[in-house]
């Protein structure tokens, strides 16, 4: 029979991901007096597990929490103060980026679509828009999980000139999976900005009128000081020198100067 526990003779230790349908393994010592084990009990969303923790190691079945592949897991042990349980694979937990990309594609020049199969775990598709000479991120869709067809979409705004565009996903391993890359082109005339030497404000010009574009500022060690969505750049908090400009699909030059 345990002892009564009071407030500070106990700790708790958790873990989370998504059940992939497999378990999770966990080492149990002794306490620190060598009677009994270390582990009081065991919780899989706030549920106990129903088997015998009184042993070095064991295992914990999620198949008896009536859980689906790709459920949110949350396991809780909570254990006597001076010895420390451990899990043993908790990256069973974490999936893994599998999926086969069938198609990509454009619709109506602003819907970017992809379909696939053979994913084994519910990941973020992260879509990238090549500009300013590097991958940017623009925007996330959860992923399904399911290893039949999957079919997803995203809104994409286009700069002028050729827009390229693809899917990533990065799982526990850090290393990014990506499909293949997907050109359209934009009937967006092209940027201009003015002045190059500014004093308040840069503005952003297509068509010759004002126009409303992405952009980022940095400074000439490479630090980020501005970024938006807008006509105009106000400058007037910036010290004088020389800063670097990414809009549209370009990347420019400018000077501060003072009143």
């Amino acid at each position: 029979m345990l002892p009564i526990l009071t407030f500070g003779q106990y700790k708790l230790l958790s873990t989370e991901g998504q059940y992939q349908g497999d378990k999770l393994f966990i080492k149990n010592p002794k306490q620190m007096d060598g009677f009994g084990y270390c582990i009081i009990k065991v919780t899989v969303n706030g549920d106990v597990l129903p088997a015998s923790i009184q042993s070095p190691n064991f295992e914990v079945d999620f198949s008896l929490f009536d859980l689906e592949i790709g459920d949110d897991v949350f396991v809780v042990i909570e254990h006597f103060d001076g010895c420390t349980p451990r899990f043993l694979n908790p990256k069973i937990l974490l999936p893994e980026s599998t999926f086969n990309l069938k198609d990509i594609q454009m619709k109506n020049k602003e819907i970017l679509q992809w379909e696939t199969e053979n994913e084994k775990g519910i990941l973020d598709y992260d879509i990238e828009h090549f500009k300013w000479n590097k991958w940017e991120s623009v925007g996330q869709v959860r992923g399904k999980g399911l290893e039949k067809s999957n079919t997803y979409s995203f809104k994409v705004s286009l700069h002028s000139g050729e827009n390229k565009f693809r899917v990533t996903q990065t799982d526990n391993s850090g290393e990014k999976r990506i499909s293949k890359e997907i050109s359209q082109e934009s009937e967006i005339e092209e940027f201009t900005m003015s002045p190059s030497s500014v004093r308040d404000y840069i503005s952003f010009y297509s068509a010759g009128e004002l126009k409303k574009t992405r952009y980022e500022v940095f400074d000439a060690f490479g630090n980020l000081l501005k970024v938006g969505l807008s006509t105009k750049v106000d400058c007037r908090n910036i010290v004088n020198g020389i800063y670097y400009m990414n809009y549209d699909n370009k990347s420019e030059k400018f000077l501060k100067i003072s009143e």
